[in-house]
């Protein structure tokens, strides 16, 4: 087996994110961040030298990132470690994410919740800071409208890509959430996803920003996409919140957030809008 890793920035991460559905076996790539050196990679794990560069040719022909890649043989017993090596469990508040190979021996802490994540399936971990980012404004929200609220609350995950983000909300006590994407193979993986953390009631489905709110307004509305889409579809997703809900944008560099906020600004009366910072990335949230 050969492992093969790509070291790229942070703009090439975040377009290397959406790519990576673009391809035939998308399950063989996993994307992590390094909090520790703050880094970001590409990785997967492939049968030979020719097959592993032959998928990078692919992916990053697609994505335009010309990266140099690393590669080394696994030996038989180390290969299915591979990804348990760089994949650890994580919380933020009273949310756990964990590498399903701990289900048995992970403890939570009483009243927390855990979204179990299987990384060769899902594509990445669930950490980087742009999740985190959204995962952190579902939590204000949650607190800013009760326990009672949230059960009637109804969230979507616009771009749902492998469902972290909906099934997040699910655990945190949302109770109608719903996902879609315009990626087929994502909304695959969401459902697989969702499956495997027993939240097979949320509906992931095939759609995109023009066909992916048919329930609208919504209480919270997550988008976790690229800056420029975000920018391009903005008077689509604005009118998608409800009066006194919340709209996450997320997927934003920083040196994006303004040209972000300053096109949603003027397309509501929002009663406050926010930035936060974690590493070279921001969210944008807007309360309507």
């Amino acid at each position: 087996m050969i492992e093969i890793t790509i070291h790229v920035t942070a703009e090439e991460f975040a377009i290397l994110e959406e790519a990576v559905f673009e391809i035939e076996d998308a399950t063989r790539w996993n994307l992590f961040e390094d909090f520790e050196s703050k880094g970001y990679r590409a990785q997967g794990i492939f049968e030979s030298q020719a097959e592993a560069n032959e998928a990078w040719e692919e992916l990053s022909a697609i994505s335009e990132v010309k990266a140099k890649p690393i590669l080394r043989e696994l030996k038989d017993s180390d290969w299915k470690d591979s990804y348990k090596e760089h994949f650890k469990p994580w919380s933020i508040g009273p949310i756990h994410w964990v590498p399903v190979w701990l289900k048995d021996e992970y403890t939570l802490p009483v009243g927390h919740e855990a979204v179990w994540l299987d990384p060769g399936m899902a594509f990445g971990t669930g950490n980087h800071e742009t999740t985190r980012l959204c995962v952190e404004r579902l939590i204000e929200a949650r607190e800013r409208l009760g326990s009672s609220a949230v059960s009637a609350a109804t969230v979507v995950d616009a771009g749902c890509g492998s469902g972290i983000l909906a099934i997040s909300a699910r655990k945190l006590g949302f109770a109608s959430v719903t996902g879609f994407d315009n990626d087929p193979d994502a909304v695959r993986i969401a459902i697989e996803n969702g499956e495997l953390n027993e939240t097979p009631e949320i509906p992931f489905t095939v759609d995109d920003l023009e066909s992916g709110f048919p329930q609208q307004p919504y209480g919270v509305v997550i988008a976790n996409i690229l800056a420029v889409v975000l920018i391009e579809f903005r008077e689509r997703i604005a009118p998608t919140v409800a009066e006194g809900g919340t709209l996450i944008l997320s997927g934003i560099l920083g040196k994006e957030a303004e040209s972000v906020k300053n096109a949603f600004a003027p397309l509501r009366d929002w009663k406050s809008i926010e930035l936060h910072e974690l590493g070279e990335w921001t969210s944008v949230t807007l309360q309507a």
